[in-house]
């Protein structure tokens, strides 16, 4: 009898256990299908909504530009050097201070090219009076030929040495005018405008003027020049635009973080010839400097200036993705759900990218959030820069807002470095 009943407890519990278990599953399928028909489609992590920030496609005027790695170079570096050898005397200048083109800046022993100079004159006076003794004597030679009263002959040859004195008092003029010289480059002087380093020799040393330091290095900032390179594929257009402007391209310089812009410049040069080892052809820009905002071989980001491309659609460079397909960008549809749409890149302007196909102006695409999106996905809308605002964050630059400057970036969040896959060229 007890194991009867022993056996009936078992199998009450199996039965008991069994349901459970069954309305337990039966719960989770019935929440689960409920949340998915309640939000259709695709749905973020635990059955929410993925909160993205969006950007409205726009049609507008996009300037066209370059964006490229610059570093600054001086105009004119020159190591000062001592012409002649001697014993440095006196240094005229304060390290890092600015000076003008001749202004003397240090002095060597003059002495013993002044003794040189002294010796040189001495010469010329000498033969100088000879020669003026054969002038007088040739022209008595003339009169007395004239008279019959001497041979031609010694007419002769007091006219050859006379010459020959003019020929050495020459020589002696060329000795007085090279002392004269070497006495000058005692003094050292600037031979250009700029800013001079840092000393490289004391007074009181000998100095030669085969010394590779030199003295001082000058160099000039004002004005002052910036180098960059471009990939060959904006060659085409860089060379279009300079003959459009006639060669009046402006560049922008902007700081290291490529927040701040630094100066305005003209293109001054383009390369004759490309690097074959990068693919890129190296181009120069001057600037004035009179700020001294530029130093150099400062590191700074350049922005060449190509013009404006008219009445074209543009959206925020961050919102473009790269796929097996080509670009896409995901389009927010009136239900708040995702479309991926395929588009046709253009040249970037700016924080922007002009779209040649593929979207219609008053589209809103995402810009933020992205990494969570598939096609089909439902979505909130955040307007990140009104809690940045709240808070008192900083607004990323290029994305101030939902309205259209006319100047490039329309978003409503992300930074422009979202997009640091895609190079920033006026071509693709």
């Amino acid at each position: 009898m007890s194991d009867s009943n022993n056996k009936f407890s078992r199998n009450v519990r199996y039965v008991v256990a069994a349901v459970v278990v069954a309305g337990v599953a039966s719960g989770i399928w019935w929440i689960t299908h409920k949340q998915s028909a309640a939000v259709g489609g695709w749905q973020g992590k635990n059955g929410m909504a993925t909160a993205v920030g969006v950007a409205p496609v726009l049609r507008q005027d996009a300037p066209m530009q370059i964006g490229a790695l610059g570093t600054v170079n001086s105009t004119y570096t020159v190591t000062v050097h001592s012409r002649v050898d001697g014993q440095l005397d006196q240094v005229h200048f304060n390290e890092g201070e600015l000076v003008k083109q001749g202004q003397l800046l240090a002095e060597l022993d003059p002495r013993p090219y002044q003794a040189t100079l002294t010796q040189a004159e001495g010469q010329l006076l000498r033969d100088q009076a000879l020669l003026k003794n054969a002038q007088l004597d040739l022209q008595r030679y003339r009169q007395l030929l004239a008279q019959n009263s001497i041979a031609k002959q010694q007419v002769d040859t007091q006219e050859a040495l006379e010459q020959q004195y003019q020929g050495t008092v020459k020589n002696d003029q060329g000795i007085v005018d090279n002392a004269k010289l070497q006495l000058s480059y005692s003094r050292i002087t600037a031979p250009v405008s700029g800013r001079v380093g840092l000393r490289q020799v004391d007074p009181g040393n000998i100095v030669h003027a085969s010394d590779a330091s030199g003295v001082v290095v000058i160099t000039q900032i004002d004005p002052i020049n910036v180098v960059f390179s471009v990939p060959e594929t904006s060659l085409t257009n860089v060379l279009t635009a300079s003959r459009d402007a006639k060669g009046q391209l402006k560049v922008e310089v902007w700081d290291r973080d490529n927040q701040h812009k630094v100066a305005d410049g003209m293109l001054l040069a383009i390369d004759n010839q490309l690097n074959t080892a990068t693919g890129t052809v190296n181009l120069k820009a001057k600037f004035s400097n009179e700020k001294q905002t530029l130093f150099p071989n400062q590191f700074v980001n350049v922005h060449l200036q190509l013009g404006v491309r008219a009445n074209v659609i543009v959206v925020p460079t961050a919102a473009i993705q790269l796929g097996k397909g080509g670009s896409y960008v995901y389009t927010v549809n009136d239900d708040s759900s995702v479309s991926i749409s395929k588009i046709v890149l253009g040249p970037v302007s700016g924080d922007n990218t002009v779209v040649e196909s593929g979207l219609q102006p008053g589209q809103r695409v995402v810009i933020d959030g992205l990494d969570k999106l598939r096609d089909g996905a439902k979505v909130k809308l955040v307007d990140r820069n009104a809690k940045a605002d709240a808070t008192g964050g900083d607004t990323p630059r290029g994305h101030k807002g939902q309205k259209g400057d006319g100047k490039g970036a329309v978003s409503a969040s992300a930074p422009s470095s979202a997009s640091a896959g895609r190079p920033a060229s006026a071509s693709n």
